[in-house]
């Protein structure tokens, strides 16, 4: 299983019943019990995002110190924790459309923890095409599911551009669980955030037309990949029609739509490269989002 396997049981299991599966109250009891103390958390700064992951040269001190984005596993542990983990596994550079992670895959069980770059996560469907679960960046941890509870794996990992990660066997990880307790509670943590993301999701398509949906996500896409500049946030990663229409659940056809429509209101500008929000404040208020969804509010 991938680390986005919590979306995929959503749509058929109670989040109560996904962490028990998971096996998250295991790692949190082990935590406990070696007396690790409550995280703390940091806000992405935006521009941080190429400071932590923008350098493939970047000696091991310059990454334990490095801001991370918002939300991510590095981000969350202490410089101790941080250091231990990123001294795991072997690093490995890759060009883009390197498959890290094969969906249905029963033999490897090893995790990826993101250096730099950006990854997507993908499922296959009935129909042969493949539907966008999620967009990964440099501090982000993979297939820790799978890992866990040696089970195969439930997703695809394909690089965006060139990437840098490291493979960590699970055997290193699960001592440095127990070494770092800490790391044990941020990831029973991350596990719940991405558990109400995907809650948040199946929301959206319930109650929200596409317009709102396209607009919820592109916050989202702010918070998470978004550089900020006198003329609005720049979204630094290339998500073709398509794949937002995936993430969106909803046709390419109507994604479209939605963004001529958010471009018209002057909300969002558009090109082949990138997307950029000229009016942040506007776009949460039209996905009907509070402050903390999209940037932090000293930074909007």
């Amino acid at each position: 299983m991938t680390n986005d396997l919590t979306e995929l049981l959503l749509a058929v299991w109670p989040p109560a019943q996904v962490l028990v599966e998971l096996a998250v109250p295991a790692v949190l009891v082990a935590a406990l019990r070696a007396g690790a103390s409550r995280y703390a958390r940091t806000r992405l700064r935006f521009g941080d995002l190429r400071a932590a992951s923008g350098r493939l040269s970047m000696r091991h001190r310059d990454l334990v110190r490095a801001e991370w984005p918002h939300g991510t596993f590095l981000q969350r542990l202490d410089p101790a924790a941080r250091s231990a983990l990123l001294r795991l596994g072997t690093e490995r550079p890759v060009p883009p459309g390197q498959i890290l992670i094969h969906e249905g895959d029963h033999e490897s069980h090893h995790l990826v923890l993101l250096v730099e770059g950006l990854a997507k996560v993908t499922v296959g469907l009935a129909d042969g095409r493949s539907a966008l679960l999620s967009l990964r960046v440099g501090g982000d941890l993979l297939g820790e599911m799978s890992a866990l509870n040696q089970r195969a794996r439930s997703a695809t990992v394909t690089t965006c551009g060139p990437t840098r990660y490291r493979a960590i066997p699970r055997d290193q990880f699960n001592r440095f669980l127990r070494e770092q307790p800490q790391a044990a509670v941020e990831l029973a943590a991350m596990v719940s955030d991405r558990l109400r993301w995907s809650n948040r999701r199946r929301v959206d398509f319930a109650l929200y037309g596409t317009r709102v949906r396209v607009a919820r996500v592109i916050a989202d896409l702010c918070r998470t990949h978004g550089r900020r500049t006198p003329t609005g946030v720049i979204i630094d990663v290339r998500l073709p029609q398509p794949e937002l229409a995936s993430i969106c659940g909803a046709s390419v056809a109507s994604v479209e739509k939605s963004l001529r429509e958010l471009r018209a209101s002057g909300l969002v500008e558009t090109d082949y490269r990138r997307l950029t929000v000229r009016d942040l404040p506007g776009l949460r208020a039209l996905g009907e989002l509070d402050p903390e969804d999209g940037l932090d509010p000293g930074d909007g």
